[in-house]
């Protein structure tokens, strides 16, 4: 007999929070108002729905006893998708989290991330201590993000049509493509954002609050997960067996260490 597997959670509407330069950001919430709260922040490419529910995640974390929030990154999922490039620093992408806990009235939450979730995450624990008591950073990238994407071969596929050749770019274009809804223009903005100032972790400045690095064993940036895990003062490694960077969020064990780590 095949064991009967738990319905994933349903969609709700998204509520619209407004950053402080105007644009709008989907949120979405999971679970009893007074419960602690977990805020997940998906991945480059990808949205709520796509890292977070279809995945298990907020069926797991509501099972466990967690309100969850979760935002659709600007560029991203329901949240509106500038296209110009300055609109996508590290800046903005962590000030867009603090105006959705201002106006949740939330003070302190947990914090789970993927991809550049997780780079977000990092700088969001660095800047604004006092909204995180512990952080999940799941392949969180070792320098900038998005700097192996090739911005003039994408931007020719999308305007163009030519062929992508690098397969890093091919692979990101790829999943950009797979979920419904995204904007490639969006993206592309965003990732020539992201490399406009410093936007490597620091691993000289990290995290000061428990945080657990979750990274496929298959991914490239591996040892370097590792490494920022290790430069964490209060930085826990979990590897997930088998898992490259676009299928780790699917993993059972990520989420039952993950929650594990939460409560702990």
């Amino acid at each position: 007999m095949t064991p009967a597997v738990a319905p994933l959670t349903e969609m709700p509407d998204p509520q619209f929070v407004m950053s402080g330069e105007g644009v709008a950001i989907a949120t979405y919430t999971w679970g009893e108002p007074d419960a602690d709260t977990v805020l997940c922040v998906h991945g480059f490419a990808s949205s709520t729905r796509d890292n977070w529910v279809n995945t298990g995640w907020v069926r797991d974390l509501t099972r466990a006893g967690y309100r969850v929030l979760a935002v659709d990154q600007r560029g991203h999922g329901a949240s509106e998708k500038p296209h110009d490039s300055r609109a996508y620093s590290m800046a903005a992408l962590v000030g867009d989290l603090v105006t959705v806990l201002d106006t949740y009235l939330l003070d302190d939450i947990k914090y789970v991330g993927y991809s550049l979730g997780a780079r977000v995450g990092w700088q969001f624990a660095v800047d604004v201590p006092h909204h995180v008591s512990r952080s999940v950073l799941g392949g969180v990238p070792d320098g900038t993000p998005l700097a192996r994407l090739k911005i003039d071969q994408a931007r020719s596929y999308v305007e163009e049509g030519i062929e992508v050749e690098d397969p890093v770019t091919r692979n990101y274009v790829t999943l950009a493509e797979r979920v419904a809804g995204n904007d490639i223009r969006a993206l592309i903005a965003l990732a020539e954002g992201m490399r406009l100032g410093d936007n490597d972790p620091d691993p000289t400045k990290p995290p000061q609050q428990p945080v657990l690095f979750a990274t496929g064993t298959e991914d490239a940036i591996f040892e370097r997960s590792r490494a920022l895990a290790e430069a964490t003062p209060n930085g826990m490694f979990a590897p997930i067996p088998g898992r490259h960077h676009f299928n780790t969020p699917g993993s059972r064990d990520f989420r039952q260490r993950a929650i594990a780590f939460l409560a702990d």
